[in-house]
């Protein structure tokens, strides 16, 4: 039981350095991970008395 839950620990951290990997190199490989770009308008009511 002991060795599973070491294999996993050392998975989880595998895949935490791959993911933050893959934000910092992916947009070098065509992964374009910026929102899109949209001007928003919306009217205001202020209520000032």
């Amino acid at each position: 039981m002991g060795r599973i839950m070491k294999w996993l620990v050392y998975l989880a951290i595998i895949g935490a350095v791959a993911l933050v990997a893959y934000a910092y190199v992916g947009p070098f490989f065509g992964a374009d991970f910026s929102p899109p770009q949209t001007e928003v308008r919306k009217p205001v009511a202020l209520d000032a008395d």
